[in-house]
């Protein structure tokens, strides 16, 4: 897809199931910032996770966007036909090969003054031929070793809309999965897909604040720009946990069977501090992101 001249927004679900009341918010939320701004608007499933991923989820999932309302430019894009960018992005990239187990690095993390849930630095430097040796190790068991981007910055400082300016840590982060089956992991792929479509503007919940400055120092070591991050606020259930399904009725589907289309977008619309809109394009008419809240909003059912 060509990237649009006044530069795009997006929206990139994982079909793992049904979109839930906060995953519709957040939808909802990427269109109006787009579309207020003049942006295109663009859909894209990010499927490359194939355990979960299904192509049935992603229909009903389009289908479910589209019932609410929502509209977007050319047709839907799947991360899954864009290996072939995500290797070439590669070639660009210092990189090492990781032989850590998740134990191995959760037990590193544990040390003093290690950074917690970040890459201490294993396998970084280590000699050749303990290289070779691992490797053999790891074809024996029909595996692979990870691949991890070589970091020259323990941090780095990215600008959200809603935030200010947030500076997150940067660790040597994977780029592609080791293992049986090697898989591309989402914070090289979504960087590259985001260049690939021209997307200036990424609109998505702010649990994933603290993977942006990772994502900023890729883009900019493949010499993308960065995109303008706006990191809203999620849907917590009533004990103050992210909204999941298990919290009852909380998917399109589900809601739909005892209230029209119009009373769900309603409430959505609501949570953002609107009353009495039905319809996107009503809400786009008066959508200022300027008055958008800030805190979390509470699911009640």
């Amino acid at each position: 897809m060509h990237p649009s001249d006044s530069g795009a927004g997006r929206y990139a679900p994982s079909p793992s199931g049904d979109l839930h009341f906060g995953n519709l918010r957040t939808a909802l939320l990427a269109w109006l910032f787009a579309r207020h701004s003049g942006r295109a608007f663009y859909m894209r499933v990010e499927d490359i996770d194939t355990q979960r991923s299904s192509l049935e989820s992603a229909h009903r999932q389009l289908e479910d966007l589209a019932t609410l309302g929502l509209d977007w430019d050319g047709d839907p894009t799947y991360q899954s036909d864009n290996f072939s960018n995500y290797a070439a992005a590669l070639k660009k990239l210092p990189t090492f090969e990781c032989y850590c187990s998740r134990k191995d690095i959760q037990e590193a993390s544990r040390a003093p003054h290690a950074i917690p849930g970040s890459y201490p630095g294993t396998c970084r430097d280590l000699p050749e031929a303990v290289r070779e040796q691992k490797r053999q190790e790891l074809a024996a068991q029909n595996r692979v070793p990870a691949l991890r981007l070589r970091t020259e910055v323990s941090s780095f400082t990215v600008h959200d809309t809603l935030l200010g300016d947030y500076t997150g840590d940067v660790d040597d982060f994977i780029l592609r999965r080791g293992g049986q089956t090697p898989d591309w992991a989402y914070n090289l792929a979504v960087v590259v897909d985001d260049g690939a479509q021209g997307i200036d503007q990424v609109v998505r919940g702010d649990d994933l604040l603290s993977s942006a400055p990772r994502q900023a120092y890729l883009a900019q070591l493949l010499g993308l720009p960065v995109p303008e991050f706006v990191h809203v606020p999620l849907v917590l259930n009533q004990e103050g946990r992210r909204l999941a399904k298990r919290d009852g009725a909380v998917t399109l589907r589900e809601m739909l069977v005892d209230a029209p289309i119009t009373a769900v977008f309603a409430k959505l619309a609501a949570s953002l501090g609107y009353r009495g809109v039905e319809t996107p394009l009503q809400l786009l008419e008066v959508f200022d992101p300027v008055g958008l809240p800030r805190e979390p909003f509470e699911w009640r059912g």
